[in-house]
């Protein structure tokens, strides 16, 4: 039985659009497949619940400032190429797939040194630094969007493709009222959606508190609040806060009217491949290397969003802002039905790129 590998992690939005390529190319080949992943954090949980194998190794952050833990780390992805090497030289697989994330630079170096082709996709509107290493390597790097074709070197554009996103299937074809049923929300209620990532967001978590007054007058809301979310947060019948939403959270979103959201790439494609329009609260680039703010930027271009900027100096302010803004929205259906029509979804990325990886695994 022909192999392959996939690597990628560190947050979800390094790991689902990879096992939605992974759900695709099961479903009619056969195969086994397995997943090099952290050994540290939310990786092996994730894949294991999908049913993969996987192998966990050791990682380092990929830090592009001065840091005494770059030492350490350093000797971390060092060893995590020659644990990723071990792993691919016994398993024998006929090519190994990156989804990104840090954890993915050993596997993608340790692949090509061992002649493997390798295969990469980029979420983001930009490169980042794990994908502008991984490029080295790889015999094909797909990329979401074709304004992302000249962020890349004229060298290394003959390596890229145009794919979109790839998201899982059940986001295509999810049930609103299997939603309703899990929230026990009747289905003239409105329902707005807030996610902060799989980790949760202080800073949305805290906008979302101090609005609720103001829009439970108008919807439910539905709020992934993350683990360690605040004490404050009581569930009432207006609104129903959850640390974490798993399999359920397709049907629910198929069920919103309106989702708020961080502007990570997973998010907001499965947000789009159900049509539904986003307020994007994207990380500023103080916090991050700008990455939501260009995705939520493109989105916001093609009106299928908008992007809401916090200001911490003025939380109430900002608070009053974010319910205004969703309120609004909810209650202009010509504008909510004219970004739903804008939404960026473009191909089947899952479906594209899986059949370019059938066409490799059947070279061999």
């Amino acid at each position: 039985m022909i192999v392959l590998a996939f690597t990628g992690g560190g947050t979800g939005g390094h790991i689902y659009p990879g096992l939605a390529v992974v759900s695709v190319i099961q479903k009619n080949n056969p195969c086994r497949i397995f997943w090099i992943g952290s050994d540290q954090g939310m990786d092996k949980k994730i894949v294991e619940e999908a049913g993969i194998e996987f192998f966990g190794i050791p990682s380092g952050k990929l830090r592009r400032y001065f840091s005494l833990k770059n030492i350490s780390d350093i000797a971390r992805i060092t060893a995590g190429f020659f644990a990723a090497r071990r792993i691919l030289k016994k398993q024998k697989p006929a090519l190994l797939f990156s989804k990104g994330g840090f954890v993915s630079v050993p596997p993608a170096a340790a692949a090509a040194s061992l002649g493997i082709p390798v295969f990469a996709h980029e979420s983001d509107f930009s490169p980042g630094l794990a994908t502008r290493i991984n490029i080295r390597f790889v015999k094909k790097m797909f990329i979401p969007y074709n304004e992302s074709l000249n962020l890349y070197k004229k060298k290394q554009r003959s390596k890229l493709e145009v794919s979109g996103n790839p998201v899982r299937p059940v986001f295509r074809s999810a049930d609103a009222s299997r939603g309703r049923k899990f929230l026990g929300i009747g289905e003239a209620e409105r329902i707005l959606l807030v996610l902060g990532g799989s980790s949760g967001s202080v800073e949305v978590n805290h906008l979302i508190y101090e609005s609720l007054n103001e829009l439970t007058t108008r919807c439910t809301v539905v709020h992934q609040t993350g683990p360690n979310h605040d004490e404050n947060f009581k569930t009432s019948e207006k609104y129903k806060p959850y640390p974490y939403i798993n399999d359920e959270l397709p049907h629910i979103i198929a069920a919103s009217e309106l989702v708020i959201c961080r502007g990570g790439a997973g998010t907001i494609w499965e947000c789009a491949a159900l049509g539904k329009p986003m307020i994007i609260i994207p990380l500023k680039e103080t916090s991050s290397r700008g990455d939501q703010v260009e995705n939520a930027k493109l989105f916001e271009e093609a009106g299928a969003a908008i992007t809401f900027n916090n200001d911490p100096s003025d939380p109430a302010s900002s608070s009053k802002k974010l319910s205004e803004t969703a309120i609004s929205l909810l209650e202009d259906s010509e504008k909510w039905k004219k970004m739903s029509m804008s939404i960026i979804s473009g191909t089947n990325a899952a479906q594209f790129i899986a059949e370019e990886l059938i066409r490799e695994m059947e070279k061999k």
